[in-house]
């Protein structure tokens, strides 16, 4: 600690920066309580200058474990760029220090260079808002080989940097514990985590709380990462396995090894013995030979006593064929002890290699095993994918369809709000037509009464030319009724017309309304089809758990044929095999939590379809409501019609009494 506190004093005298006395005072002996050395600077106010000093000194640093910079408030380029080379710290907490752009840069450059880091505290920045600079920690955090825990809490990451984690994640093999708590990544954010989890294989911990995911993508990144800790399990207890299996057979080639130093030691000893036994024979043969040597001197010195000689010689013969016999017999069993010692090792060789190669073909078959087990267990987790995926594209389809429903609905409505401005424009049309009509026929009127008054008031003396202007008047009256009645004709027809063309439209309509929910009845019946291709993929899936089942009971029944000698070794095994069986089972729950979901599609489908009839009755039924409001509409101008016929009579009939009332028809010759 002195060692540093005096490189961090001679680096500010070396580059003219002012020591900080906070920074000094936090320069003690502080240890953790696993005895490592921890560098604490939480709360400081460190400048730019201290950063750059710092960076220097943690540049060649090998004492301190932990560096806590939180609330420092510092400019993290300069001490990241020193620690790019530091090869003892583990863990590295920049809490609260507002690093953006250049942070995040500096952020990945470290990633990439430092090879020791375990643990990175990064909550409470902002390197969210800087797409480039946290693409730039994104490629570091892809091609780190050392980080295992990562804390990236309300650093304001949307679903842009969602995507660029997803790729680093896609690339990493070593972060096990991720941290993305309050952010802002929202739906898109959350599916491209997921397609990122999906494709890593060493993650085990991911918080996503505060960032507007759906449940059923949290849901399904709960579920890969229960995924992972299997695997991770797995792999451990096969490691476990293959280990003890190696001592097992390094155990069988130590013991082979040490019988085949014993039959050797055994070997030697014989060999020794048959030495010993050899010299002993030949000491017995020099000394029978000295023997027979005094013999013969004996002979040829005491030829006088022949007869004890010949005695003694026969007796001598004797005991040289008894001993020639003797030394036959040795030959003999020497011999054969041997060839019995040479068999012996001969079928004690081919012992210890029949039972190396039956422990090689176990290890062979029993590492197969395993390999098929493995593969199946892929292929599960592969079509476990498959079917999410699969239920994941239905989910879209029904979004899908419930949204072209959603619009065909809006579309209907605003055709019919539109119908309804038109049929009430043209009603006011026509209204403002018939009333500019009346109005020029009461104008029309009120012209011809003023100058028939004036005529009678200037042609009072002239009585045959006023009954002959009369009589015409009458006759243009007659003329002009006749007119105004084909006018009237000729606008009954056109809104008679009208009408008909409005009601062939909405007849159009109606087909068209029944036609879209004739396509929806369509997609509806798909929809089902593709459930019951689920369930049929769901059966088959079923069969295939049975002919595991059946494979692992055969399986059972081959290893419990085996040799009383290896039952460790096949108890072993069969926890193994009931073990992947309880996975099997809990793929199977899985499996069962899956067919649960398709029977509330279903359901959903259901409930959907009946939404969509209610939806289609109530169009029906507002349909039927415009009709009917259309026939009083029609009720209505035909009264009108009627109540204007009857005004033009009552017109006519008024003109014709006035005409006849005036004084003009007191003066007009009697017929």
């Amino acid at each position: 600690m002195e060692e540093f506190r005096r490189s961090y004093l001679r680096l500010c005298k070396e580059g003219g920066v002012d020591t900080q006395e906070s920074v000094l005072a936090q320069l003690q002996d502080t240890r953790t309580a696993t005895g490592s050395w921890r560098l604490d600077l939480s709360g400081q106010s460190v400048s730019a200058d201290t950063c750059g000093v710092l960076g220097r000194a943690l540049q060649n640093d090998t004492l301190f474990t932990e560096v806590i910079l939180s609330d420092c408030m510092l400019s993290a380029k300069l001490l990241l760029n020193g620690l790019c080379s530091n090869t003892t710290v583990k863990v590295l907490d920049l809490k609260g220090n507002n690093m953006r752009g250049t942070g995040a840069e500096a952020l990945g450059h470290l990633l990439v260079r430092n090879k020791m880091l375990r643990r990175l505290v990064l909550e409470w920045n902002a390197l969210g808002m800087w797409e480039e600079g946290f693409a730039v920690f994104c490629e570091g955090l892809a091609s780190n080989t050392s980080l295992t825990q990562l804390d990236l809490r309300n650093n304001q990451i949307n679903h842009q940097g969602a995507a660029e984690l997803c790729v680093a994640l896609k690339r990493n093999s070593t972060l096990q514990e991720l941290d993305v708590r309050w952010n802002n990544m929202g739906l898109l954010g959350g599916r491209s985590l997921l397609e990122g989890v999906q494709q890593n294989r060493t993650l085990l911990k991911l918080e996503m709380a505060g960032n507007n995911i759906p449940s059923d993508t949290l849901r399904a990144i709960e579920q890969s990462m229960n995924h992972n800790a299997d695997r991770q399990s797995t792999l451990r207890e096969s490691r476990s396995k293959t280990q003890v299996l190696s001592k097992e057979i390094q155990l069988l080639k130590e013991e082979k090894s040490r019988q085949f130093l014993s039959l050797m030691e055994t070997i030697d000893r014989q060999k020794d013995e048959m030495g010993r036994s050899s010299r002993n024979s030949s000491m017995r043969l020099g000394q029978l030979q000295e023997a027979l040597n005094e013999q013969k001197s004996s002979v040829n010195s005491l030829t006088a006593k022949l007869q004890m000689t010949e005695a003694a010689l026969a007796l001598s013969e004797q005991k040289a064929h008894d001993l020639s016999e003797l030394l036959t017999r040795v030959k003999m069993e020497k011999t054969e002890l041997r060839d019995r010692q040479s068999r012996e090792i001969k079928k004690e060789q081919e012992d210890s290699a029949l039972r190396e190669a039956k422990l090689l073909k176990e290890v062979n078959s029993l590492s197969e095993k395993n390999l098929q087990l493995k593969n199946k267990l892929e292929e599960s987790e592969r079509r476990c994918k498959t079917q999410q995926d699969q239920i994941f594209e239905l989910k879209q389809e029904l979004t899908n369809t419930t949204a072209e429903l959603k619009l065909r609905l809006a579309q209907t409505e605003e055709r019919l709000d539109m119908e309804k401005r038109r049929s009430k424009q043209a009603l006011e049309d026509m209204d403002s037509l018939r009333q500019k009509e009346v109005d020029h026929l009461t104008r029309h009127q009120e012209e011809s009464e003023r100058a028939l008054q004036e005529r009678i008031l200037k042609l009072e003396g002239q009585r045959i030319q006023l009954e002959e202007e009369v009589s015409r008047t009458k006759a243009s009256l007659v003329t002009e009724r006749a007119q105004a009645e084909e006018e009237l004709g000729k606008v009954r027809a056109q809104v008679r017309l009208e009408e008909q063309q409005h009601l062939t439209s909405l007849e159009e309509k109606l087909r068209a309304v029944r036609q879209s929910r004739d396509e929806s009845q369509n997609h509806c019946t798909q929809q089902k089809q593709t459930l019951a291709e689920l369930h049929g993929r769901v059966g088959q899936q079923s069969i295939e758990m049975d002919s595991l089942r059946r494979r692992i009971e055969e399986l059972q029944q081959d290893l419990a044929g085996k040799e009383q000698e290896k039952v460790s070794e096949v108890t072993r095994v069969r926890v193994e095999l009931q073990e992947q069986i309880g996975h099997l089972q809990a793929e199977r729950t899985a499996q069962g939590g899956l067919k649960e979901k398709i029977a509330a599609l279903e359901r959903e489908m259901k409930v959907l379809s009946t939404t969509h009839r209610e939806a289609l009755l109530d169009k029906e039924s507002e349909i039927s409501s415009l009709l009917e409001r259309l026939r009083i509409r029609e009720g209505e101008i035909q009264r009108i019609r009627e109540d204007e016929a009857q005004r033009a009579s009552f017109l006519q009939n008024a003109i014709l009494t006035y005409v006849q009332g005036s004084p003009l028809a007191h003066f007009s010759p009697k017929k």
